[in-house]
């Protein structure tokens, strides 16, 4: 027998005005949980932060999708959390809570049997239970020692049977947490950059120039006496479209690019007689080895420059870097 729903003929202005109906239902939901931001909010926000252990969130089904996003999220923002699967708590992952730890269970209805199953058990242990249901007057909400309250009027399903209007004020209200807890903790920008260093974010905020740069032998460098031959033959071994003209003692005189090359040619120089440093450009652009290397590429952007000599305190030279470097880290 053909399926009645793939046979169904829907317009595109009815698919417009069905997803803007769920939107506006998902939105009244989500709007609806200002008013119940009370002293049990509070005292959510106390119970976490007061929890020696970890925040253990288990919730089935999905619930148990929204657990396992809220858990990630809590951990992500300086609250160290995971999910637990509340069938599985019942064959043995039980053992991965301790008495020190806040179980964080959800459920719509309050009265999932997996995950009530497991709450005299947590209890027992002396794991404080913070529950986030739809009926306050729930098995689950009653056992917490403190409960939020995520019910909803109607859900978006045209049945109001699937999860979606309920699930989506879980979830805002699990950010909500997180973001409390998070000011709460102090948490910032470079500690969130630090537990995702693999991340744009955490490349911005922990990469220094330093872990970026050339050094050692692969710097080019010429002492300032040296030919402009000799400064173009290091320009092209070293492969970085400059080189640094340094004294003696190895401190920062000026730099020569490609730019600089080709400027120098339409003025028909001798380049075997020509000294680097009567046509370097001094007072070149610098930075040091512990500057993020997302600062080094708004220096570069801001002058229009696709490399800089890395300096020690001294002005001496100690790396170089390419706008290709950054470009391989990914930060442009």
């Amino acid at each position: 027998m053909p399926d009645k729903l793939t046979n169904q003929k829907v317009s595109n202005d009815e698919l417009l005005a069905l997803a803007r109906e769920v939107l506006e239902i998902e939105s009244r939901a989500v709007d609806a949980l200002r008013s119940r931001l009370n002293e049990d909010f509070v005292a959510a926000c106390q119970l976490c932060l007061n929890t020696r252990g970890r925040v253990v969130v288990t919730g089935m089904g999905k619930s148990g999708h929204v657990s396992n996003k809220i858990a990630a999220t809590l951990a992500s923002t300086g609250t160290p959390a995971f999910f637990m699967h509340p069938a599985e708590a019942s064959h043995g992952d039980l053992g991965m809570i301790t008495g020190q730890d806040l179980l964080l269970a959800i459920s719509y209805s309050g009265e999932t049997t997996e995950v009530v199953t497991i709450l005299p058990l947590v209890k027992r242990m002396g794991a404080k239970l913070l529950s986030f249901t739809g009926n306050p007057d729930s098995t689950m909400a009653q056992a917490a020692d403190v409960h939020l309250d995520v019910s909803v009027t109607e859900e978006a399903c045209p049945l109001n049977l699937a999860p979606t209007a309920s699930t989506t004020a879980t979830l805002a209200m699990g950010d909500a947490l997180a973001v409390a807890l998070l000011k709460s903790r102090g948490f910032t920008a470079e500690d969130f950059a630090r537990s995702h260093p693999s991340g744009m974010l955490g490349k911005r905020l922990l990469l220094r120039v330093a872990d970026v740069m050339c050094s050692g032998d692969r710097i080019p460098a010429v002492r300032a006496d040296a030919s402009l031959s000799d400064g173009l033959m290091e320009m092209t071994e070293k492969g970085l479209g400059m080189t640094a003209i340094v004294d003696k003692n190895n401190r920062i005189q000026g730099v020569f690019t490609d730019g600089d090359l080709r400027r120098t040619l339409d003025t028909g120089i001798d380049i075997h007689k020509t000294v680097i440093s009567d046509v370097m450009h001094a007072n070149c652009k610098t930075t040091t080895a512990d500057v993020l290397a997302a600062e080094a590429l708004h220096i570069l952007e801001e002058n229009k420059i696709t490399s800089l000599l890395v300096a020690d305190d001294d002005n001496r030279l100690i790396g170089a870097l390419n706008i290709h470097d950054l470009f391989r880290e990914g930060l442009m």
